[in-house]
């Protein structure tokens, strides 16, 4: 550790996650994988009138839909909108190549609903938070 010096940061620099992300890429391509090319992926759910009551972000790589993040307005959840944005999320994954799908939940978030999707739990992480459990779960896509 001679010479180098490690700091913490408490807001998010652009500038170090692309160097890492840069880093990570040409380690992968150095090990005989190509690079992922990342590909963003939002789909917006929207009433009548335009007011945002639904979404869901990810990225699409190495042949995968990787779901970051699915919310549905609580006024709107047990509606199948949540179905609904997670079928055209799964649909645009497969116009893009992809085979499946992955995705993390709390406990007391949405495992059920993911399972009734046809996610299968690979992986969990007990006490994340205190208390509860972060589920792992992943869909094979059919073939189009």
């Amino acid at each position: 550790m001679a010479n180098a010096l490690i700091s913490v940061g408490n807001v998010a620099d652009p500038a170090l996650a692309d160097a890492v992300e840069r880093g990570l890429t040409e380690h992968a391509v150095e090990s005989g994988f190509a690079g992922p090319e990342r590909h963003p992926l939002s789909v917006a759910l929207r009433d009548a009138d335009g007011s945002l009551i639904g979404g869901l972000i990810g990225e699409t790589f190495w042949g995968w839909l990787a779901v970051k993040m699915l919310w549905v307005a609580k006024h709107r959840r047990g509606t199948g909108h949540g179905a609904a944005l997670m079928a055209r999320a799964e649909e645009e994954a497969l116009k893009r190549g992809c085979h499946g799908v992955h995705l993390t939940t709390l406990g007391f978030q949405a495992k059920h609903f993911y399972e009734k999707l046809g996610y299968s739990l690979f992986g969990s992480l007990p006490d994340f938070p205190p208390g509860h459990t972060r589920y792992y779960l992943a869909k094979t896509l059919p073939k189009l």
